[in-house]
C-alpha cells in the first residue's frame, strides 16, 4: 500500500481551504429515465456513488448535467410521464476558514460573497438573501424545454455561463472547462499567485483603451471640427449681439400692448378722470355732498356715526384714483418709433427661441454651453499633446507589467510542469509528456516617444500579452497535441485530476483561497486498478480539501477515500424499474459495499476483514 501519511502530508497546508463550505447542497430528480423520484444530499469534500454496473450512476451525473444547461432530449422523459425534471439546489455557507499561514498561525476568518452573486445582478435576478441559487431544467416528453434560475426562467447561454463558474464535469463526451485557453490561464495564474499582477495588467489596458477612445474622438474628423467651431463661434456671437435678459420678452409684450392701444387707452383713462373729478356731477364732488348731509344727520341721530368714517376713506381712495388718472393721461405720448423697435426686439427673440431654446434662460444656458464646447474644440491641440502623452506613458506602463507577469506565469509553468508529471506518474500515467506552452499575443507595430499607441500596436489585453495552450503525450511515441484532442474520458479525468491536485495543494500550501467549485469525475478510474487506483482515491481526497468532488466509481481502492458514500441500486417494483439511492453512514454498511466491489456477489469474511482494513487505511491518509 501506499504511504498515506507522507502524500497526505504535501496537502496539510491547503486542508483548511474551504473550510466547511458546500457548493452543490442537493439534487432532485422527477421522471428521469428510470428515476421516478429521487432526492440526493451531497456535503462537502469528496462525495462517491457506487453500485452495480448498470444501476444508474452515471444517470445521476447526467440529470445534474441537465440541470447545469447541458443537451436536453425528450427521450430522458420517463415512459408514461409528460415531462422530466432536475433541479439543483447550491448552498453557499460563508465563514469557513482560510489557510493557515506556513508558520502555523491559527487561519482567519473569511466571509465571502456567493460565487453567483455578480452573475444574478447581471441577469437581474438579484435578491436581498443569495446564499442559495436555485437550478430547474424541465424537458417535456414533445421536446420543449425550460430553464429556470430561481423560478425564474434564464436562456441556455446564461445557465450554462453561470454553471461554468460552479460544476466542471470530467467525463465521456462531456463539455471540460478545461478547453478553455481562458481556463488555463487562469488556472496557472492561480498557482504562480500573481492575481495583484493580473489586476494591474487589467487596470492598465483599460486606462489605455480609454486614452485611445478620446484621442480617436478627437483625431476622427478635422474638417468636423472645424466646422463645428465655426457653427459654435456664430452660434455664441448671435446670443452674444442680442445680449437677451431674463424677463424681458414679458416686458416687452407689456410696453407692446400698450402702445399698439394708446388712443383707446387714453380714451378710457380720460373718460374715467372725468366722471370722478372733472364733470359737474363728479364722483368726488357727489360723495363730499354726501357726507355733508351726513354730517348733519349726526346731530340729531349717532346711529349714522359708523357710516361716515368709511364714506370717508372711498372718497379718498377716489380722489387718490382721480390723481393718479390725471398723471397718467400726461405721460401718454405717442412714439411710433418705439412700437416698431419693440416689434422688431420680440420678433428677434422669437427666432432665438425656436434655434436655442423655449425661454430666455434656456437661451441663456444653450450659450454657456456651447462657449465651453468651442473652449474644448479651440484647445483641441493641447488636449491632443496631453492625450499623447499620457496614452504613451499608460502603454509604457502596459507592456511593463504584461512583461512581469509573463515572466511570472513562465517561472510557474516550468514549476507546475514538473509538479504534474509528478501527480500523472502516481495515477498509472508516468509515461506522459505535458508540457505549457506560452507564446505572444500579436501586436501592431510599437509606438515610440509621443505618437499615438493605436488598438494595433497595444500588445495583448486585459490578461496580458501570453497565449496559452496545454499540451499532452499520454503514451510514448505519440505527439504532443493540445489538451482538448484528448480522445480517451478516464485519460483526461485523471490529467483533470492531477492538474487540479497540483495547482490546489500548492496554492493552497500557500495561504491561497481555495476553488470554489464542484467537481465531478465520471470516469476516473477507466483502465486503472490496484496501486493507482489507491493514488487516484488519494488525489480525489486532497482536491475535495479544495473543492466539493463528486465521483462515480467501480473501484474500492477510490471509495474507501469517500467522505460521504452514496449506493446506487436498480431495482423492479410494480413491473417497472427502478433507481435508488442510499447513503451508507454507518460503518459496516460501507464494509460490505466495499467488500461487494472487491469480490463481488460472493462476499465472505476475509474479504469482509480486506475491506475493513482499508477503510482504515483510507481513515489513516484523512
Amino acid at each position: 500500500m501506499l504511504k498515506c501519511r507522507q502524500l497526505a502530508n504535501t496537502a496539510a497546508g491547503a486542508s483548511q481551504a474551504l473550510g466547511r463550505i458546500k457548493l452543490l447542497h442537493s439534487l432532485h430528480i422527477q421522471n428521469y429515465a428510470v428515476i421516478e423520484t429521487l432526492a440526493l444530499e451531497f456535503r462537502p469534500g469528496l462525495n462517491l456513488l457506487s453500485g452495480e454496473t448498470g444501476s444508474g450512476k452515471s444517470i445521476l451525473v447526467d440529470a445534474l448535467g441537465l440541470a447545469l444547461g447541458g443537451r436536453a432530449s425528450p427521450d430522458v422523459v420517463r415512459a408514461g410521464s409528460d415531462k422530466a425534471v432536475v433541479t439543483a439546489v447550491f448552498r453557499w455557507e460563508p465563514g469557513g476558514a482560510a489557510p493557515p499561514s506556513r508558520r502555523g498561525s491559527e487561519p482567519a476568518a473569511r466571509d465571502e460573497p456567493p460565487p453567483w452573486r455578480n452573475w444574478l445582478e447581471e441577469h437581474g435576478l438579484a435578491a436581498d438573501d443569495d446564499s442559495e441559487i436555485i437550478l430547474r431544467r424541465e424537458v417535456q416528453a414533445g421536446g420543449k424545454t425550460r430553464l429556470l434560475v430561481n423560478d425564474q426562467p434564464v436562456t441556455l447561454a446564461a445557465a450554462k455561463s453561470l454553471a461554468q463558474g460552479l460544476v466542471e464535469l470530467h467525463g465521456q463526451n462531456e463539455h471540460v472547462a478545461l478547453f478553455a485557453r481562458e481556463a488555463q490561464l487562469a488556472l496557472l495564474d492561480r498557482f504562480a499567485g500573481s492575481a495583484p499582477a493580473l489586476a494591474r495588467v487589467g487596470e492598465l489596458f483599460v486606462r489605455c483603451r480609454d486614452l485611445e477612445r478620446e484621442m480617436a474622438e478627437l483625431n476622427q474628423n478635422e474638417q468636423e471640427r472645424l466646422r463645428a467651431i465655426d457653427l459654435l463661434q456664430f452660434q455664441v456671437q448671435e446670443l452674444d449681439g442680442a445680449h437677451p435678459e431674463p424677463g424681458e420678452d414679458a416686458r416687452l409684450e407689456a410696453e407692446r400692448q400698450v402702445l399698439a392701444n394708446l388712443e383707446r387707452i387714453r380714451a378710457a383713462a380720460a373718460s374715467a378722470y372725468h366722471r370722478l373729478y372733472e364733470d359737474e356731477d363728479a364722483a368726488c364732488a357727489t360723495l363730499a355732498a354726501v357726507r355733508r348731509s351726513l354730517e348733519e344727520l349726526r346731530r340729531y341721530d349717532n346711529r349714522i356715526e359708523p357710516y361716515i368714517e368709511p364714506l370717508a376713506a372711498a372718497r379718498a381712495s377716489l380722489e387718490d384714483l382721480a390723481s393718479f388718472l390725471r398723471d397718467y393721461l400726461g405721460r401718454l405720448e405717442a412714439r411710433p418709433g418705439r412700437l416698431e423697435q419693440i416689434e422688431d426686439r420680440l420678433a428677434l427673440i422669437e427666432r432665438l427661441k425656436r434655434k436655442y431654446g423655449k425661454t430666455i434662460e434656456e437661451m441663456m444656458a444653450y450659450r454657456e454651453r456651447a462657449r465651453q464646447q468651442l473652449g474644448a474644440l479651440e484647445h483641441a491641440d493641447e488636449r491632443r499633446g496631453a492625450l499623447q502623452q499620457a496614452l504613451a506613458s499608460a502603454c509604457a506602463e502596459y507592456r511593463e507589467a504584461a512583461e512581469a507577469l509573463s515572466r511570472q506565469r513562465r517561472a510557474a509553468a516550468r514549476q507546475l510542469e514538473k509538479l504534474v508529471r509528478a501527480e500523472l506518474a502516481h495515477l498509472g500515467m508516468e509515461k506522459t509528456r505535458f508540457e505549457i506552452h506560452l507564446s505572444r499575443k500579436s501586436t501592431g507595430q510599437e509606438p515610440s516617444g509621443h505618437e499615438s499607441c493605436h488598438r494595433s500596436s497595444l500588445p495583448g489585453g486585459p490578461q496580458g500579452i501570453d497565449e496559452i495552450e496545454l499540451l499532452i503525450a499520454p503514451n510514448p511515441g505519440e505527439e504532443m497535441r493540445p489538451l482538448e484532442r484528448i480522445a480517451s474520458g478516464g485519460e483526461l479525468s485523471r490529467f483533470a485530476l492531477a492538474l487540479k491536485t497540483a495547482v490546489g495543494v500548492y496554492a493552497g500550501a500557500r495561504g491561497q483561497a481555495g476553488m470554489a467549485q464542484t467537481f465531478i469525475f465520471d470516469e476516473v478510474d477507466a483502465g486503472i486498478g490496484g496501486r493507482v487506483a489507491e493514488a487516484v482515491g488519494l488525489r480525489l481526497k486532497r482536491l475535495a480539501r479544495q473543492a466539493q468532488v463528486l465521483c462515480v466509481t467501480h473501484l474500492p481502492q477510490i471509495a474507501c477515500f469517500a467522505d460521504h458514500h452514496l449506493y446506487v441500486e436498480k431495482f423492479e417494483r410494480g413491473g417497472r424499474t427502478v433507481t435508488t439511492v442510499t447513503p451508507l453512514i454507518a460503518k459496516r454498511e460501507r464494509v460490505e459495499e466495499l467488500a461487494r466491489m472487491l469480490s463481488g456477489s460472493q462476499v465472505t469474511e476475509a474479504v469482509r476483514k480486506h475491506a475493513l482494513v482499508m477503510l482504515e487505511h483510507a481513515a489513516a491518509c484523512d
